[in-house]
């Protein structure tokens, strides 16, 4: 098919305007999973505070983050698919646009009602890395495609331990709304720079949308994750949690079974089944879980008072500080993890990153006392991280078809949100349960947090062998595929002179 001819410019027209779109594309894409998972930390340092600011209780309160991770669990797949079909700049507009409206109303009121509304809005934005990796997919050459998706998967982590002490500062220095106007200020910018900057993916995956397919999958989430997050305020054995897990087990069940029997279903499960893909949703669930517990655990130990003989009693600003080496490592570490995928397959980078880990758990149980070994600890843990979050995409890449990419890539997000959620409770259960009284007030032993640690790197340890398990396609496997394409091409010229 001909191309088009280009259009001249008149005289003195200036041609940087699309150059400078280009460039900002990746830098704009970037920016927009940093803020998302800020938005996603920024109300941590308001939980104790926010029973009295908005004369609710704890258990109310918590909802503010419960509500954003079941949300955002549930739209990510469905927003993934959409994007596959109606477009994904389309839908990474409207899913920043959702959050920037969560933010505003968060940032107008103080009814807890509300407040619990605008945060599952505002979980919409976890779409926002699948999307925009498939973007990048789509509109990158393969030389810059690897760094790219490294460094937007882990955005997550950078925006984490960037929105901590952001968040923590703004807490003890002014309203605790001007933190949701700051986040409304920043969403609306990622908005006009996405409309702007990113262009529109020719891929698409036609067909009619799943809606029976998107119901179910939500129900069976709902159920799961809200029985996760409720167990240790309800009670495990709770007839309300029981019901949640045995209802989960029902649909998803049912839900399986209407997915294989739809023409165009909302999740591939026949492609799921394969073992590359399979398997790196498990590798990522693992690691979802191993990287969540540094931060629960950290944030809660460097705080423990000092009277406990091993806890340091430290702000809640000082704790993000101690946090935010990390994040820096992860935003400098991504192009390394890229030029090792390239070099040795993502299989290989995944599985080094779950070992890395591991190390940073071995030295939290090492020395959890000393303040500069403690940040040590938790750089390895994020280096680790940086590591195995930069893989994954990479190698559902490879394995997924180029029109399913958004609706995969969401899956796998998904996995790593359980995972998390998962984290956050058997964390929990722990440390409840290794609790002494401390100026009257029960906190978590020491005993307890190395057994944490301990189970966190055990997971991770898990996640290492389910990566090393993912069958390998080597590094540049599409750049050799591409020279043995070349190799038969010419040898048929050959043959045919």
């Amino acid at each position: 098919m001909d191309q088009p001819a280009p259009i001249p410019q008149p005289p003195g027209t200036p041609a940087a305007a699309p150059a400078l779109r280009d460039r900002l594309t990746i830098p704009v894409l970037a920016s927009g999973g940093i803020l998302m998972a800020v938005m996603q930390t920024v109300v941590v340092p308001l939980l104790p505070d926010l029973p009295r600011l908005t004369g609710a209780s704890a258990a109310a309160v918590s909802w503010t983050v419960t509500a954003t991770l079941l949300s955002g669990a549930v739209l990510t797949p469905v927003l993934g698919r959409a994007g596959d079909m109606y477009g994904k700049k389309r839908v990474l507009t409207a899913a920043l646009a959702l959050m920037t409206i969560g933010s505003v109303l968060c940032a107008l009121t103080s009814d807890i009602g509300v407040l619990i509304a605008a945060r599952a809005l505002q979980g919409a934005a976890a779409s926002v890395v699948p999307l925009s990796i498939s973007i990048l997919r789509d509109e990158l050459p393969p030389e810059r495609r690897g760094s790219a998706v490294a460094l937007m998967s882990s955005t997550v982590g950078i925006g984490a331990a960037l929105g901590l002490p952001l968040a923590a500062l703004v807490v003890q220095y002014a309203d605790w709304h001007t933190m949701f106007w700051l986040t409304s200020a920043l969403g609306a910018l990622g908005v006009m720079g996405t409309w702007w900057a990113v262009k529109e993916s020719p891929v698409r995956e036609p067909g009619r949308f799943d809606v029976l397919g998107a119901l179910g999958l939500a129900a069976a989430l709902v159920c799961l994750l809200l029985g996760v997050s409720q167990g240790g305020t309800w009670g495990w054995g709770s007839a309300r949690i029981l019901a949640l897990f045995l209802a989960a087990v029902v649909v998803l069940a049912l839900w399986w079974w209407q997915q294989l029997r739809t023409g165009r279903p909302l999740v591939d499960l026949r492609l799921v089944s394969r073992p590359r893909v399979g398997l790196s949703h498990v590798a990522a669930l693992l690691t979802g879980f191993a990287f969540y517990a540094n931060s629960l655990v950290t944030a809660q130990l460097v705080q423990t008072p000092k009277t406990t003989g091993y806890g340091l009693g430290l702000s809640i600003v000082a704790t993000g500080l101690c946090l935010l080496p990390g994040g820096v490592t992860m935003l400098l570490l991504s192009p390394l993890s890229a030029r090792i995928s390239a070099a040795r397959g993502p299989r290989i980078t995944l599985a080094l990153g779950a070992a890395v880990i591991a190390c940073g758990y071995a030295v939290r149980i090492a020395d959890s006392r000393d303040l500069w070994m403690i940040i040590v600890g938790a750089t390895v843990v994020a280096t680790g991280t940086t590591l195995a979050y930069s893989a994954l995409p990479t190698l559902i890449l490879r394995a997924v078809p180029a029109g399913q990419t958004a609706s995969a890539n969401g899956v796998n997000v998904l996995m790593r949100a359980i995972g998390q959620a998962v984290s956050s409770a058997a964390v929990a259960a722990v440390l409840v349960h290794h609790s002494s009284p401390a100026g009257g007030v029960p906190v978590p032993t020491l005993h307890g947090y190395l057994l944490a640690f301990a189970m966190a790197g055990g997971v991770a340890l898990a996640a290492c062998v389910a990566a090393l398990t993912i069958p390998g396609d080597g590094p540049a496997d599409g750049t050799r595929r591409a020279r043995v394409g070349v190799r038969g091409a010419r040898d048929q010229a050959l043959e045919g002179a």
